[in-house]
């Protein structure tokens, strides 16, 4: 049997301008002529390349697109353009690149993590598109400040910090000092929250995760970057119902999220809530995931869900 040709991720990924921002989209066309139309909204620290080894996985069950958003990925920030990259504008955004690209055609939206929070915006802002959503996934995503794990004083540290770095000058700092590659490669991996994502990276594979770690870091907008973390330290998405059932994958190490918190809230918000319980070890694959390594994120029922909707 020949062995598959393994895809490069390159090959599918295309400009996108819109809005009078450039950035870019990766589109694969479905491999097994499903008709099914999957958006996938990745979050934080993202860019296209990351999340090729999931994008793949799930385009087993349909053509699979995933944009940038401003500010992530390489793609120009909101700043550009005179507007603030809150998780309403983003939402906007986000609603207009559905429009434009699916028409009047029925999606399946998978939101990651951050990108869930701007999914949800986004359909409780714009309710036509409710009606045009087949099936809506969150794979670990969240709804409200309470949902984080993060004691009172990091919270509050994080708070201040992603306030303050969210100005122009002090971004300008954060990024040619502290996002300096010399000083990353030195301090990153020993930082609280970078310290989960090495500690089963072996030295080996080191130099490859962090090389990718310098990568995320510069080809996402600093301002961008804290200024939405500001934003969701303070979220509180339950303001208004989505009549859409939720599926929504969790991990059970999450490093971030109680999910007990976050079942309460997304209740609130979706007319049903299903669980599905991911076999990955943390809240994320690696950065250098490749499909077969970032397959446990998606739980088999939800891949028997994706079957047959």
């Amino acid at each position: 049997m020949a062995k598959r040709q393994e895809r490069n991720v390159a090959d599918f990924i295309v400009p996108l301008e819109m809005n009078g921002l450039q950035g870019r989209m990766l589109r694969l066309p479905s491999s097994k002529n499903k008709k099914k139309e999957i958006l996938f909204v990745y979050g934080h620290h993202s860019s296209l390349e990351r999340w090729w080894g999931v994008v793949q996985d799930l385009n087993k069950y349909g053509a699979v697109t995933m944009p940038d958003l401003p500010g992530f990925g390489g793609m120009e920030s909101l700043y550009k353009i005179g507007e603030k990259p809150n998780i309403d504008t983003l939402a906007d955004y986000l609603a207009a690149f559905i429009k434009l690209r699916y028409k009047r055609k029925r999606v399946t939206i998978v939101g990651l993590s951050f990108g869930f929070v701007v999914v949800t915006r986004m359909l409780q802002r714009y309710p036509d598109l409710v009606g045009r959503v087949d099936t809506l996934i969150s794979v670990v995503g969240f709804s409200h400040y309470q949902d984080f794990t993060f004691s009172r004083t990091r919270m509050m540290f994080y708070k201040l910090a992603a306030k303050t770095v969210s100005f122009r000058l002090p971004a300008i700092f954060f990024r040619n000092v502290l996002l300096h590659p010399l000083v990353l490669r030195i301090a990153y991996a020993r930082t609280h929250n970078a310290k989960d994502k090495f500690k089963d990276v072996d030295d080996a594979d080191f130099k490859k995760v962090m090389d990718f770690e310098v990568q995320l870091w510069h080809a996402n907008d600093v301002r961008t970057h804290m200024f939405t973390t500001s934003e969701f330290l303070k979220l509180d998405n339950c303001q208004k119902r989505i009549d859409l059932p939720l599926h929504h994958v969790t991990v059970q190490a999450d490093r971030y999220f109680d999910n007990h918190t976050v079942e309460q809230h997304m209740r609130v918000i979706f007319g049903d809530f299903t669980e599905y319980r991911s076999r990955m070890d943390g809240h994320a694959p690696s950065v250098v995931a490749d499909m077969k390594s970032a397959a446990p994120l998606i739980p088999a029922k939800l891949r028997t869900l994706l079957n047959k909707s």
